[in-house]
């Protein structure tokens, strides 16, 4: 993107737009973009985009169809957020997160976008022993989506290499207006007034990071000079306490009789993956097996670079996202999936909460 391009509302197209952070990209630059293009290979309900949104529906994965809407405009930058999620196969995970990426990337050089925005994970660290971690601590992945968010990120150096200014963006777990997913099990059960388990004693301290805020580090990166956008960021909340003291504080709004239980973790995470295996249970190992470790990363980088600034703590955005819950819930009931806009079946784990 050139100097003029950055005075100037940029044309911009999101891959993943269907999804949780794809639609709230979309709503939230609308009146700062020229154009806005969403492309994902899920349905669209145009009713929830900002008015003038074109819709293209692809897979990534189809390098034919990715090269040939971008090269049906003159995009100033992608933001590339599609990805499958850990509940995905193996094999499907790897060929979204590293060769769709590969081909988005291959398509945006080729067609002379000057700007990508590619939107990575934590994950990448895998479960590191200090905090908090920097843009420059190893990356160990763990299970196949961190191992791919690693493998897409080296995809993403290449062609850093070719010319190609990328901003890799490595956000944490983010939660807001609109998510369920794996959180609408927690939220399911403040709203029944159940005591909610926590795996340990709850007093590690476990970052979140809400969506508004990542929406507004992406914009910052889609925008910035390229001297200072070519790089890779952490984005999470600057906010956050122990996750007892967080998931407290969402209880205390809640006025449901919820409150927070400590658990055994070694035995709690030893059943989890049985019940993983056995598919019984949603959980899958990233999720039960750092939640009672400390996992919190260092935002100094991009605030210092792009003047990026979070707006929300841990409880500001699990809050806001348990309230939307509440508003929507009739809504909420209605679908299961795989999404993060959808709830997930809780399985084995709607017994357990009979008996809390």
């Amino acid at each position: 993107m050139t100097e003029q391009a950055h005075a100037q509302k940029p044309k911009a197209l999101i891959t993943g737009g269907a999804g949780f952070l794809g639609y709230h990209i979309a709503n939230t630059i609308a009146g700062r973009s020229a154009k806005i293009t969403v492309v994902d290979i899920a349905d669209f309900d145009a009713d929830e985009y900002p008015q003038g949104c074109e819709f293209a529906t692809a897979d990534i994965r189809d390098a034919v169809a990715i090269d040939k809407i971008l090269g049906s405009e003159q995009y100033d930058v992608v933001v590339h957020a599609a990805a499958a999620l850990p509940l995905w196969k193996r094999e499907d995970i790897f060929a979204v997160n590293v060769d769709g990426t590969r081909n988005v990337l291959d398509a945006a050089l080729k067609h002379g976008v000057g700007r990508v925005v590619f939107i990575s994970s934590t994950a990448v660290y895998g479960v590191p022993e200090k905090h908090p971690i920097f843009e420059v601590d190893p990356l160990i992945g763990v299970g196949p989506y961190g191992e791919s968010k690693i493998l897409a990120e080296r995809v993403c150096e290449d062609y850093r290499a070719r010319g190609l200014c990328i901003s890799i963006i490595r956000p944490k777990t983010f939660i807001g207006t609109g998510r369920l997913g794996v959180f609408a099990i927690l939220y399911d059960w403040v709203k029944s007034g159940v005591r909610i388990p926590v795996i340990g004693s709850g007093g590690n301290r476990y970052q979140l990071l809400e969506v508004d805020d990542l929406v507004e580090a992406i914009w910052l990166a889609s925008v910035a000079p390229p001297e200072k956008a070519n790089d890779t960021f952490n984005v999470g909340a600057r906010e956050f306490r122990t996750v007892r003291e967080d998931v407290g504080a969402l209880c205390d709004y809640a006025k449901s009789g919820a409150r927070v239980m400590g658990t055994p973790a070694g035995i709690i995470k030893a059943l989890l993956r049985l019940f993983e295996i056995l598919k019984l249970s949603p959980l899958y190992k990233w999720v039960y097996g750092t939640a009672d470790k400390d996992s919190f990363v260092s935002t100094e980088k991009i605030e210092t670079t792009l003047g990026w600034s979070p707006r929300y703590s841990n409880a500001d955005a699990l809050i806001r996202s348990y309230q939307w819950y509440l508003d929507h819930y009739a809504e909420a009931q209605q679908a299961v999936g795989i999404t993060h806009r959808v709830a997930w079946k809780q399985g084995v784990l709607k017994l357990f909460k009979k008996v809390l």
